[in-house]
């Protein structure tokens, strides 16, 4: 099984390359996205982050205000990475769950039978480079666009002022500082059908290297 990282920038459009590559057939394990279920009422890191933050984080419902559990952690090094170390674990356990149960869909399948032994998984999160962990994904993808866009998409998305966008942009690597990490860069700066196009010609590569990697395993 291949597997690959894909990150980039606030409204990069990596979440639009992400479900593109779903919709090709690899399995999209959204780091973020279950970075939000693992702290859902009765979800493992639940009490845990109200123990640690408190109960003013929560919503009348009892769901965590991620909001206002945010603006404990911003420009706050220590409270993040404590949050982190609750959080990051049962990602990783969900992760592996699901590529675990995606590699079962092709176990019986062999070069021999024209397809690859293995799938592509690819694993979308904001700061891989970052923290370094990109290196655990055989290869990097980063989903770029202009900083004017980004700064104009996350207004719109998030509701934003120009201020807050910037001032969050402020604090992450610049996206030209990630493309140096990047065996493939995906410009998202032009229209949809564009982005595609370049998921498209990446994924092939990757098919191709995906069955080199499993023809090389059966040498």
């Amino acid at each position: 099984m291949l597997s690959v990282g894909l990150t980039g920038g606030l409204a990069s459009g990596k979440s639009f390359v992400g479900r593109a590559f779903a919709e090709l057939g690899c399995l999209l394990i959204e780091a973020d996205e279950l970075g939000h279920r693992v702290i859902e009422p009765g979800a493992e890191a639940y009490q845990g982050v109200i123990r640690e933050f408190g109960r003013e984080i929560l919503n009348p419902d009892g769901t965590i205000d991620r909001r206002r559990l945010a603006g404990l952690v911003f420009d706050q090094p220590e409270r993040l990475e404590k949050l982190n170390a609750l959080v990051h674990p049962p990602v990783r356990a969900r992760a592996c769950k699901m590529m675990e149960e995606f590699a079962g869909r092709f176990s019986g399948t062999t070069p021999a039978s024209g397809t690859t032994r293995d799938g592509i998984v690819i694993t979308e999160a904001a700061i891989m480079v970052e923290t370094g962990t990109y290196r655990d994904y055989a290869r990097l993808i980063v989903a770029m666009c202009r900083p004017e866009q980004q700064i104009e998409r996350a207004m719109a998305r998030d509701h934003l002022t120009r201020e807050e966008v910037t001032h969050r942009l402020s604090r992450q690597m610049p996206l030209e500082e990630k493309v140096k990490y990047a065996d493939y860069v995906i410009d998202t700066s032009g229209t949809k059908e564009h982005t595609r196009e370049q998921t498209h010609a990446v994924y092939e590569l990757l098919r191709k290297l995906n069955t080199e990697t499993q023809a090389g395993s059966f040498k």
